[in-house]
């Protein structure tokens, strides 16, 4: 089978699937390392927000816990395989307001109703911790069982882990799909092509191109999102409990006195800087220790949000022709569900082609 794109969804899926025995090929223009610069999954801070989810029902709260559990078992097995994936347990989230407090009240009471550990900390608790956080925080939500992952370690760990194990890395550009003969034909830009009863089209932006031809209209929307590394001082080592989301901005502690700090929401493919200058001062609530750190790095990516559809989209639009895209900003959360659900379609074996 051939999977089409290298982010953190397309290595995932073919990780998993060449774990399962399945032959696969995973085609990118940069298969072999990190995903340009700009692209939704170098871009990604790696938070994986789960339990914390506004709803307790339906598919996207589904799609979370499933992720949750299969997160914890696959760094287990990529630990196994000399592949560790660096994971800072727990998610604090921080009310900045009277109604954004209600709302995390609300979310404890239903979270410990359903057995779930979750915990509401109360503003002396959080004047205590150090270093200090934002300005006004009212309360805190933490969840343990949510947290952050390093998404570029990740991506490497799928990737040599699944060549290990067999699976090809094809550095070329996908042009066309076409079904021959009971057959899908995948041409590439450098002239060859693959045949394969399976393809999975995990491309991200590129993705509605490849399927806009074959009469399935699956349009997505750029956002973009501008995230930085700070030098902090040594007072954050080792301090907060966790990654700290404030005003939908995370806050992510890093190893050698690092912190990470993003992302913004941008429509379109332009970054405004009137709102990384937002950002950099938490919109100004920034303590003084944030407002002096040292930018190291600043980056942005774009992230693929459906147009009129929920996020993300698996869909199996044909026989032997699956969609994985739009995640928005949840695909290194939702990586796993998404390589599960497409192994669970294949293993059915409805509607695949045989290439005979």
């Amino acid at each position: 089978m051939v999977v089409i794109g290298a982010g953190i969804i397309g290595l995932a899926a073919a990780w998993w699937l060449q774990r399962l025995g399945h032959a696969v090929v995973l085609v990118d223009p940069a298969p072999h390392g990190p995903q340009p610069e700009g692209s939704g999954s170098s871009a990604a801070l790696g938070v994986l927000m789960g339990e914390v989810f506004h709803r307790s029902s339906g598919r996207a709260w589904r799609l979370r816990q499933q992720s949750l559990r299969l997160w914890e078992q696959w760094r287990a097995e990529l630990a196994l395989a000399g592949q560790p994936v660096p994971h800072r347990p727990g998610l604090l989230l921080l009310a900045a307001d009277a109604q954004e407090l209600a709302r995390l009240e609300a979310l404890a009471l239903s979270r410990q109703a359903l057995g779930l550990a979750m915990e509401l900390w109360q503003q002396p608790a959080l004047e205590a911790l150090r270093p200090a956080l934002p300005h006004g925080a009212l309360a805190g939500l933490f969840s343990p069982r949510d947290g952050q992952l390093d998404p570029l370690a990740a991506m490497a760990a799928f990737r040599h882990d699944g060549q290990t194990r067999g699976l090809e890395l094809r550095a070329d550009r996908v042009e066309a799909l076409e079904r021959r003969n009971d057959c899908w034909h995948v041409s590439l830009q450098g002239g060859a092509g693959l045949e394969a009863p399976w393809v999975l089209v995990a491309a991200g932006l590129a993705s509605p191109a490849l399927l806009a031809p074959l009469g399935h209209e699956r349009p997505l929307e750029p956002v973009l999102g501008q995230a930085a590394e700070l030098e902090i001082g040594p007072e954050l080592a080792a301090a907060w409990p966790a990654s700290v989301v404030w005003r939908g901005i995370n806050l992510v502690p890093r190893p050698q006195r690092r912190l990470w700090l993003g992302a913004t929401l941008e429509p379109g493919l332009s970054a405004d800087p009137a709102r990384w200058s937002a950002l950099r001062q938490l919109e100004g609530a920034a303590p003084e220790w944030l407002a002096q750190a040292r930018v190291q790095r600043h980056w942005q990516g774009l992230r693929a949000r459906p147009a009129g559809r929920p996020a993300p989209l698996l869909e199996q639009l044909e026989p032997g022709l699956l969609l994985l895209s739009g995640h928005y900003r949840n695909g290194v959360l939702l990586a796993p569900a998404s390589a599960a659900w497409a192994a669970d379609v294949i293993a059915t074996g409805n509607g695949s082609l045989t290439c005979r």
